[in-house]
């Protein structure tokens, strides 16, 4: 599963052979959590209260390239929360 981001110690990856719906996965110590790029929530698993926010933060800004890569399978690295 590729590495698309990382930042604050949370791990953003994506997996192109994936279920729908399009999602990627947030990995913060030994949470993980499946993010909906339509929707911009939570669909599986968890993470802290805080992770959550930054994570759901960075979906919103990235969401369009997010979309984007899920549709056309081409992995490309995006620029962390700062």
């Amino acid at each position: 599963m590729p590495e698309i981001s990382r930042f604050y110690g949370i791990t953003i990856k994506i997996f192109f052979g994936d279920h729908p719906p399009a999602h990627f996965h947030a990995i913060y110590g030994e949470y993980n959590a499946l993010i909906s790029i339509e929707t911009i929530a939570v669909i599986e698993g968890d993470l802290p209260n805080r992770a959550e926010k930054l994570v759901l933060e960075w979906a919103e800004l990235h969401q369009a390239e997010l979309l984007k890569m899920w549709n056309n399978q081409e992995f490309r690295k995006l620029p962390p929360l700062t």
